[in-house]
This record gives C-alpha cells, sequence and structure tokens, in this order.
C-alpha cells in the first residue's frame, strides 16, 4: 500500500511537470502584436499573431505592440532664429514596423524615440524666426517628422506624424504682437475704405458725364430727388424750378456782360 502511494506521488508529480512544461511551450499572440523569439540567446526572429509553441526554458519570448503609440514631447526651452526665446512642446505618433529591430537594436525604443524628439525639437525650431513659427506650423511639423523618422528608422520605428501642441512666448513680446496685429487691422480697414471711396468717386464722376450728355436724365433724377424729400418730410414744400431756366438766364448773363 505504501509503494502504490508512493508510485502514485510520483505520477502525479510528472504529470504536473509535464503540463507546466506543455503549457510554457503553448504561447497566444493578440492581433496587435509580435513574439520575438530567442533560442540559446540567438534571434530566432518574429512568430504571430496566434497561437504557436516554442521550447521551454531554451526559447524566450519578447512581445512587441505594434499599434500606434502616442508619445509627449516635454516643453523644451528653444531660441527662435530671431533670438526670441519660446517655450515648446510636441506630440509624436510612432508605430513599430519591424519588431526584431525593435527589440534588438536598441535597448527601450519609446524612451530613446522620446530623446530623439527633444533634441529634433530643440534644433529645428531654432533654425524658424517668431513669424514662422506662428503661421507655418504645417511645413514645420512636416520637417519635424521628416527627421526624427530618418533618425529612428534603424530600430524598425515609422514615425507617421508630428505635431507642436503649443507655443509659449514672453508677455513683453505677446504685447508687441497684439499692438502689431491692431496696427495691421488698422491699416486694412484704412485701404478698404480708400477703395470704398475711390470706387464712388469713379462712378460719381461717370454718373456726372452721363447726365451732362442727357439733360433729361438729370431732369428725371431731380423729380425722383423731390419725391423722395416729399416723402420724408411732409411739411417740407419744394417748388421744382426748370432746367433750361437756368441755362436762360446763364446765357443773358453772359450776354450782359
Amino acid at each position: 500500500m505504501v509503494e502504490f502511494t508512493g508510485d502514485l506521488t510520483l505520477i502525479v508529480a510528472v504529470a504536473v511537470v509535464l503540463l507546466i512544461i506543455v503549457s510554457s511551450a503553448i504561447k497566444i499572440v493578440p492581433e496587435y502584436r509580435r513574439g520575438v523569439i530567442f533560442r540559446l540567446g540567438r534571434l530566432q526572429g518574429a512568430k504571430g499573431p496566434g497561437i504557436f509553441l516554442i521550447i521551454p526554458i531554451i526559447d524566450k519570448m519578447v512581445q512587441v505592440d505594434l499599434r500606434t503609440a502616442v508619445l509627449d514631447v516635454p516643453v523644451q526651452e528653444v531660441i527662435t532664429n530671431d533670438n526670441v526665446p519660446v517655450r515648446v512642446n510636441a506630440v509624436v505618433y510612432f508605430r513599430v514596423m519591424e519588431p526584431t529591430n525593435a527589440v534588438v537594436q536598441i535597448v527601450n525604443f519609446r524612451q530613446a524615440t522620446s530623446q530623439i524628439s527633444q533634441t529634433t525639437l530643440r534644433s529645428s525650431i531654432g533654425q524658424f524666426a517668431l513669424d514662422d513659427l506662428l503661421s507655418n506650423r504645417d511645413t514645420i511639423n512636416k520637417q519635424l517628422q521628416t527627421v526624427i523618422d530618418d533618425a529612428t528608422d534603424p530600430w524598425g520605428i515609422k514615425v507617421s506624424a508630428v505635431e507642436i501642441k503649443d507655443v509659449e512666448i514672453p508677455k513683453s513680446m505677446q504685447r508687441a504682437l497684439a499692438a502689431q496685429a491692431e496696427a495691421e487691422r488698422e491699416r486694412r480697414a484704412k485701404i478698404i475704405n480708400a477703395q470704398g471711396e475711390y470706387q464712388a468717386a469713379e462712378k460719381l464722376a461717370d454718373a456726372a458725364e452721363i447726365m451732362a450728355q442727357h439733360p433729361i436724365a438729370l431732369q428725371l433724377r431731380t423729380l425722383q430727388t423731390i419725391q423722395q424729400v416729399s416723402t420724408e418730410n411732409a411739411s417740407t414744400v419744394i417748388l421744382p424750378f426748370p432746367i433750361e431756366m437756368l441755362y436762360l438766364l446763364k446765357k443773358w448773363s453772359a450776354k450782359e456782360d
């Protein structure tokens, strides 16, 4: 009886060990991950997604997420090309394209991407003037994306986009920019008013020329004005004076002289 109990215990122990070995050999990797396999320290490649087997104890697997990740670049203090101190932060969108490179070529690809993004942000912003930084944001974003993507490409990283979030400038510079914007608005308003007055003067000159060539048009305009004034001011009495009489008086005055 004792021998049977000992044999049963041994069988159970062996079964448990085999179960542990088999369970550790079965790996399941989701669709958005890949498993990078090392066998006795040597790279075997990436596997997945789905279920597959590895050799327990001999093989080691490192999972890598392939989904797009968002990286916040902390605030960087930069001097622009026109010597204006600014504080700039950004956000970087990237994903792992080659999981084996992301594991083998770099210790921590996320931290390395963050450091590259910070140094690139400082060096690139320093090449632009403040006006360009405020108005040509898309161009700067594209340049940042290209530089960071080239730097992280050996690690199997693809940088899809870089966006500058905030640009902080000194209070004194903010007041100067506000005054400049106000002056620009006043300049545009004056130009628009001058253009309007010029166009109105042109139309008035054209109308005067037409009426001079067609006296009847002037008479019709006079009657129209009389009608409008009579409607607006009922207490006003208007006595129309024929235009021809003015011409006759003018000729008579010329003869008298």
